[in-house]
């Protein structure tokens, strides 16, 4: 292998559904760290409600862009796992993606086109030849994303292949109205806020409310603008409109789901 170059910048960004209770994501990490223990690694969550591609999806999405460019994302929630799914590393603007061919990595790549993408098929760059067919996490998506982060050159990890066939995650897309925007949810977060896929820009300047579940809720600006208990929308940090309960859970409350239809409607 050639001899690895690590920039001090070099990090590694962790995100899976392993949960903290098991030792899967500390074995991922002692993996990159036999590697290159000059690696930075961070964690961006491991609370990715189990096979909840989506989830993962909406989460690396709104953390990539605070990362410094040049970050290697290792990213795994892989229910097809052994299968004849894809594992792959994909070169874009800000660094690179590592794992899952199953449209994780959809919501990054819709704002930052991929400029390289290859199917991992070098084992040298594997922990072992050999993977286990339940845990690429540990024995091929951990050390490439490692060696990436050393300096091995992408073309290197394996075969390259057309970008245009990445699977892409189909979450529903949000689109005008006469009245106003309808979309759907597109993430459930840990408070049981409902994320909208509807951008905020859509909201600016207006008077607005959004209606879900049959019911009426007023556009505010923080969640404060109502009374403890009471459901408000919003536009999130994230900068999607939301639906939340001052100190409470608006997905409990109003039994909403992933891609419940959710509208926001111009007063």
């Amino acid at each position: 292998m050639p001899e690895k170059q690590i920039n001090q910048s070099s990090l590694v960004a962790l995100l899976s559904d392993f949960g903290d209770r098991d030792v899967y994501v500390s074995v991922m990490k002692g993996v990159v760290a036999q590697i290159n223990p000059q690696i930075r690694v961070v964690d961006l969550t491991h609370q990715i409600s189990p096979q909840n591609v989506a989830a993962a999806r909406f989460c690396l999405l709104n953390a990539y862009s605070y990362f410094p460019v040049g970050t290697v994302y290792v990213a795994v929630v892989d229910p097809g796992v052994g299968s004849r799914r894809r594992a792959i590393a994909v070169e874009f603007a800000q660094g690179f993606l590592v794992g899952p061919d199953n449209g994780l990595f959809s919501g990054v790549l819709s704002q930052s086109p991929a400029i390289n993408t290859v199917e991992l098929t070098n084992p040298n760059y594997w922990r072992t030849p050999e993977p286990s067919k339940t845990f690429h996490g540990r024995d091929i998506f951990a050390p490439v994303g490692a060696h990436l982060a050393s300096g091995i050159p992408l073309k290197q990890l394996g075969q390259e292949i057309d970008s245009a066939t990445l699977v892409q995650l189909d979450i529903g897309e949000c689109h005008q109205t006469h009245a106003g925007v309808t979309g759907c949810v597109q993430y459930i977060d840990y408070f049981g806020n409902l994320v909208s896929n509807i951008p905020g820009k859509y909201v600016q300047g207006k008077n607005w409310c959004v209606q879900v579940a049959g019911v009426t809720i007023p556009g505010c600006e923080t969640y404060s603008d109502v009374k403890m208990g009471e459901v408000a929308a919003l536009v999130g940090s994230h900068g999607w409109v939301e639906v939340a309960i001052n100190s409470g859970n608006a997905s409990s409350k109003l039994q909403i789901n992933w891609q419940d239809v959710l509208q926001v409607l111009f007063l």
